[in-house]
């Protein structure tokens, strides 16, 4: 019997990767099955590597959402004398989109419903002013019900630098946006885009520009248009309409994450969950309604 942070028991390894394992487990306090994120005594160590996972713990427990993988806690252990670094998540069965994008594109209402799920999910992580930064078919669980985003390692605070110390970019060549080249702040509308390429690249399976390369991928990101969608049987003309603005290359000019999940909703008539938008009341106004309710 394996424990971490005497409640957690590792029942079985899920998958391994360079810098973690993935287990299910068994939450002993709380009575339900968890998956454990389960650093490696070399990366614990390691503190950019602590800190990624710490921050995807804190990122993912600042919201829920139906369509965001849920993050319940994140400690140390000591096992066989070395320290190890642990996140503990909502278990979720169901394949990665990009095992599943592997046999080609996806049908057009498929792939219309995992972006507007997608684009509900960061809507509500960009309301709490969180930017995911690295929206991936690799970051994305298909689940039976809907749509799930994991990995909020490289997230960032809207407004905060986008840039590492030394100029370095996080993120995955393939679905930078053009502004996020410049090294300006971080923004919901850089994540925009990266569901813009997903959406592409479900409906066709491949990417909106040809390159060979991640330096020209980059170069494309900046300067090329991305290439017109070949005609799909069916496919409604606000998917394909919002697929060429999310793309766009000015990211005033594209949709907010809330406008990009309703639109792909009602195109493929799946309702998602959206923060509702609010317009702000006047300051005066609220203090005026604050007075009458304590007067009455």
């Amino acid at each position: 019997m394996r424990f971490l942070g005497g409640r957690y028991r590792l029942q079985r390894k899920l998958g391994q990767g360079g810098m973690a394992s993935v287990w299910q487990a068994y939450d002993e306090v709380l009575d339900r099955e968890v998956a454990v994120k389960l650093l490696t005594p070399e990366h614990t160590a390691d503190a950019d590597a602590f800190d990624r996972a710490r921050n995807e713990a804190r990122s993912g427990a600042r919201f829920a959402h139906p369509n965001v993988v849920s993050v319940y806690d994140f400690g140390t252990s000591r096992r066989a004398g070395r320290g190890t670094a642990y996140l503990v998540m909502e278990l979720v069965e169901g394949q990665p989109l990009d095992r599943v994008m592997t046999s080609g594109p996806l049908d057009w209402r498929v792939a219309g419903r995992v972006c507007a799920e997608v684009g509900a999910g960061l809507a509500a992580a960009h309301g709490h002013g969180i930017v995911h930064r690295d929206i991936k078919p690799a970051n994305i669980v298909l689940t039976p019900a809907g749509a799930k985003i994991l990995d909020f390692g490289v997230a960032v605070r809207a407004g905060e630098p986008d840039q590492q110390p030394d100029g370095t970019l996080l993120g995955t060549p393939a679905y930078l946006a053009p502004e996020r080249l410049d090294l300006g702040p971080a923004t919901p509308a850089a994540d925009v885009y990266a569901v813009g390429v997903l959406l592409y690249q479900c409906l066709t399976g491949r990417l909106p520009f040809p390159a060979n390369t991640d330096e020209q991928l980059l170069h494309a990101h900046r300067y090329t248009p991305p290439a017109p969608l070949p005609p799909i049987d069916g496919l409604p003309d606000e998917l394909a309409e919002v697929c060429t603005a999310s793309l766009d290359k000015l990211p005033e000019t594209r949709p907010t994450s809330v406008a990009l999940a309703l639109i792909l909703s009602a195109a493929v008539d799946v309702p998602v969950h959206v923060p509702p938008v609010l317009r702000p009341r006047p300051a005066s106004a609220f203090l005026h309604a604050q007075t009458h309710a304590i007067s009455a």
